[in-house]
């Protein structure tokens, strides 16, 4: 199989889809690999590193798109992108298409098969492909939020940790999940008083017995999520429904009990937010104010430390994309009902069961895309 892969040009993103690695393993396989010039120079790994490990250097995405049977991204495909789509093509990276009816329209029309990392699932329940960059995530969301609170840009001007004699700012940590528990270790070892809010009680006993200590837990109801986020100085949303477009946690009418400089971060912004006021922002201009709190609301945070993404990320595709390009999808996707559950496009149908429901459309089964 021909797998290749683009330069990302969403803003400031700087991960590659293939490493080195990656590229090196593939081409052991007997797959062709075409990379665009300059696409992992972001991550730190230029063209020799991939032509060392047998791939191919192509000079423009056109060349990559035209060429490959597999297209393998980070982001979302832009407009642009969407349009070198083909029928028959197979496109592998993250989507987020719930929010985002463009997007959907556009892969729809382009015939291409299209699995999403974001609704790979394993055998536990887990999701494994957007796992680590949810571990980043999460463990930036208290650093960007530190700078958030800072007054220059607008913040409440708290430290984090405080210092003797003055408290430390609390951190409400909304969603325990992956991203939710890193957060919250991470803001508590920034000395922040921390407190992590979920619905599932088996997930807050375990949070307790395994960071008792460490940060606190509460249940989410919605009168205890807003009195816990009114008496915070930030606020880090970390609910995911995987494929779906994330619950919005704070209306727009509770962010007038919040404290005057307060922050929001967003890490669920790419499912469309988990706060009413959430617009997605960039690196290059990362925080706005709605009614006096501070928003961050990147979309690609993981995106600020590109090269311990790019290789966490391919460490964890790698084994998908091998199987996508050894088997072929459908024969990959028949073998392995978790790589199924990653399918949200094929031939023009949506057959990701969430996302046909937040747009309104129709949705084959997986198991018919299969035939």
């Amino acid at each position: 199989m021909k797998i290749g892969c683009p330069k990302e040009i969403k803003p400031q993103e700087f991960r590659v889809g293939i490493t080195p690695n990656a590229a090196l393993e593939a081409v052991s396989h007997g797959h062709k690999v075409l990379i665009e010039t300059g696409a992992g120079v972001g991550a730190g790994f230029d063209d020799s590193a991939y032509e060392a490990a047998g791939a191919n250097i192509l000079g423009t995405a056109q060349d990559v798109f035209a060429q490959a049977d597999m297209i393998v991204k980070v982001k979302e495909p832009q407009a642009v992108e969407r349009k070198m789509l083909r029928e028959g093509q197979l496109l592998f990276t993250y989507l987020h298409l719930a929010p985002d009816p463009e997007q959907t329209h556009d892969l729809i029309e382009s015939g291409a098969t299209c699995i999403a990392y974001e609704t790979v699932t394993d055998r536990s329940g887990g999701l494994p492909l957007l796992a680590p960059m949810s571990e980043v995530a999460g463990r930036l969301a208290p650093q960007v939020g530190a700078w958030t609170l800072q007054k220059a840009n607008g913040g409440r001007g708290v430290l984090m940790g405080g210092v003797p004699g003055v408290g430390p700012a609390r951190v409400a940590v909304i969603g325990g999940g992956v991203v939710g528990t890193h957060a919250a270790r991470i803001a508590a070892g920034m000395g922040a008083d921390v407190t992590v809010l979920d619905r599932s009680l088996p997930r807050l006993r375990y949070l307790d017995d395994a960071f008792g200590g460490v940060f606190k837990t509460s249940f989410a109801s919605a009168g205890n999520t807003i009195e816990l986020a009114s008496q915070a100085e930030m606020i880090i949303g970390a609910v995911l429904v995987p494929g779906a477009a994330a619950p919005k946690l704070i209306t727009r009418a509770q962010l007038s009990e919040l404290k005057t400089g307060a922050a929001l971060v967003d890490v669920a912004i790419d499912q469309g937010g988990c706060f009413e006021t959430s617009k997605a922002t960039t690196h290059q201009d990362p925080i706005y104010e709605v009614d006096g709190i501070m928003h961050y609301c990147v979309a690609n945070m993981p995106g600020a430390v590109a090269r311990t993404s790019t290789i966490a990320l391919g460490n964890a595709t790698m084994p998908f994309m091998l199987a996508l390009a050894d088997k072929g999808w459908k024969k990959a996707c028949a073998d392995d009902p978790h790589l199924l559950a990653g399918l949200n496009v094929h031939a023009g149908h949506v057959t990701y069961e969430a996302v046909g429901k937040a747009l309104g459309l129709d949705v084959m089964s997986p198991e018919d895309a299969l035939k």
